[in-house]
Parts: C-alpha cells; sequence; structure tokens
C-alpha cells in the first residue's frame, strides 16, 4: 500500500512509500483510511522531539488521525463489524494515518459522528481528545470558571473553546484581526486581537489557561490566573508527570522537570501551576465526544482539504503557517479542492 514514512528523523525526512498492509492482531481493527488530518504533533514526530520517550523506529508511518471504513476485525473484537465507519486517534507507537489501510486497537475506535463525513471526523479525534482530557479530566472545568485558551482560530484552540461554553465556562481567547468574528462564532466572550494589545494588561483572575505557544507567552500566561490557577502547556517545557505517562525511566523524569524548572518556579512564585499536556487515545471518550457533534454542541472547523498524494504539501501548509483557521485535512477521495 503507498503510505507517508518518517525514513529518518528531521525536516526533510518523511517521503512516500510503497509499505506492506498491516495485519490486524487480535485485539485490532483493519481500516481503510479514507481521510486523515495534519497535527503539529506529526512534525515534532518526524524531527525526534520525542524519540527518547516515543522510540519510533524508523522507516515508521506518519499520522494521527484516522477516519474510514472497518475491512477486518479481529478475533476478540467487539462492538465493530466490517462496513463500519470509524474514527480515531491511534496510540502512541501504532500510530499511521498516513496511509491507505491501518491496524488499530479496539480501545482506540469509536463510530465516526452520524452527522459528520469522513473527511469532517477526520479533523477530529485528536484536538477533541486533548480537549476533553484538558478541560475535564485535567482541570475539571465548572460552569462560571474562567478560561483563557491562546491561537483560539487553531484546530486544538477552536475545539478547547467550543467544549469550555458546553461546560459553562467564561471564555477569552487571542487571535488576529482577521479572525476575530470566526472565534466569538465558536462562543469565546472576550477575544484579544495580539496585533493590538497585550493580553496581560488587559485579563486577570482566570482559573485556566491553554497554552500553544510557549515561552513569554506561557511566562506571560503564568500573570493573568487567580491564586491556585492552572496553567497547561501543550508545546512545553514537559515535566517528569510527561515521563511517568510514556512509562519512561525515573531518570527521564528527572531530566522533564529540569526542563520546566524555570516555569515551575515562576508559577510557585505567583501561588499558581503549571502542567504540561500531551494528549493519549481514548475510543470510550471518543464515542462520548460524537455525541456532542451530532447534538451539535461541537462542530469542526476545517480550512483546506489535500489529496492524498499532496499528504507532504499539506505537512508544509501547516509548517509554515498558512492555515488560516482550524485543521487541515487529507483525503483519499481525488476530488478535492
Amino acid at each position: 500500500m503507498k503510505a507517508f514514512v518518517v525514513e529518518k528523523y528531521g525536516k526533510d525526512g518523511a517521503r512516500a512509500a510503497e509499505v506492506p498492509r498491516p495485519t490486524a492482531g487480535d485485539r485490532d481493527i483493519l481500516v481503510e483510511v479514507s481521510a486523515t488530518s495534519i497535527n503539529p504533533l506529526d512534525t515534532m514526530v518526524r524531527n525526534g522531539q520525542f524519540k527518547r520517550l516515543l522510540k519510533y523506529k524508523p522507516p515508521f508511518v506518519l499520522g494521527h488521525d484516522v477516519a474510514g471504513v472497518v475491512t477486518q476485525v479481529g478475533s476478540a473484537v467487539g462492538g465493530f463489524k466490517v462496513g463500519d465507519e470509524v474514527y480515531a486517534r491511534p496510540r502512541d507507537l501504532r500510530i499511521g494515518g498516513f496511509a491507505e489501510f491501518i491496524a488499530i486497537d479496539q480501545d482506540d475506535v469509536a463510530p465516526k459522528p452520524a452527522s459528520l463525513t469522513l473527511q469532517q471526523a477526520a479533523a477530529v479525534p485528536l484536538v477533541a481528545l486533548a480537549a476533553w482530557q484538558i478541560l475535564i479530566e485535567r482541570a475539571h472545568v465548572k460552569p462560571g470558571q474562567k478560561v483563557l485558551i491562546h491561537a483560539g482560530a487553531g484546530g486544538l484552540g477552536s475545539t478547547v473553546i467550543q467544549l469550555a461554553k458546553h461546560l459553562g465556562a467564561t471564555v477569552a481567547t487571542t487571535t488576529s484581526t482577521d479572525t476575530e468574528t470566526l472565534v466569538r462564532s465558536f462562543g469565546a466572550d472576550v477575544v484579544v486581537d495580539y496585533t493590538k494589545e497585550d493580553f496581560s494588561k488587559v485579563l486577570s483572575g482566570y482559573d485556566l489557561v491553554l497554552d500553544s505557544l510557549g515561552g513569554t507567552n506561557l511566562e506571560k500566561s503564568l500573570t493573568v490566573l487567580k491564586p491556585g490557577g492552572l496553567a497547561i502547556g501543550v508545546t512545553g517545557p514537559p515535566d517528569a508527570e510527561f515521563a511517568k505517562q510514556l512509562g519512561a525511566p525515573w531518570p527521564m523524569g528527572a531530566v522533564m522537570n529540569m526542563l520546566s524548572r524555570k516555569v515551575r518556579k515562576q508559577a510557585k512564585a505567583l501561588n499558581v501551576r503549571y502542567q504540561f499536556f500531551f494528549m493519549r487515545a481514548n475510543g470510550s471518550q471518543l464515542r462520548e465526544l460524537g455525541a456532542l457533534y451530532d447534538s451539535g454542541q461541537l462542530h469542526p472547523v476545517i480550512d483546506r482539504t489535500f489529496p492524498f498524494d499532496q499528504t507532504l504539501e499539506a505537512m508544509a501548509y501547516v509548517e509554515q503557517g498558512r492555515t488560516k483557521a482550524g485543521k487541515v485535512v487529507v483525503s483519499m477521495a481525488p476530488d478535492n479542492d
């Protein structure tokens, strides 16, 4: 089958290749991929940013989102049958959405939301699971709490805004002039145009900040939190819990803590908290999220769709910051724009 593989770590390390079609193990579902989508995590994995923790061995197929049709089920699989339309974020070390077929553990798979096309569904799994795990599992967001979401027009930001509003939070976001109206349509109550204003000068008393930019932006985010508030970073720096989540040996946890020592020290001085977040696969959560899409509480946001043979171009488009809003989808269907 045709796939896009990481042949070697680095910016020019991905290429198109012919690879063997995967086989389904006892717990696996073999999916014929209809569409996938591009995530910053694809670039990070290609570049080897997590290679000491996520020990992929090149060549390996890239791609963290999948929507498609079940073609085979393992002997221990229940609840899925050939012909079902499904979506998934395959678990780490078993990714491979940039291919014509992928075998996925049944626990990572859910029925595709009935209201979405396969191409729309491909934009959902990683960002929706991240939104759920950040807001519900990690931060326990409750009605009336104040949440700041940076980069609200992005694939992650646009999803987190919608889910936070569904949970009853008051939502602020940062974005550019061009997308101010768009992020308000997602439900943002307060919009800060970062080209005109410094968010840290106009916002205060927030329960939660989601930072996807890192560096100075993360440091300033700490200052808008109320005492005891939580800043969650998705681009780093990592902490010891990240190493623990991935099952790394304890010395790696110590290294992670050193990397985040500065920001954690700054947070402690302000009587707030910092945590790194790295999402995980979860099919049961995708089922719950699917119900929210089908009820109209959540909507996928898609910037552009590329054909499968232009997967590397789609990655470059995202990497170069050309996305105006939402996700970039890659579709197996031939009639894409």
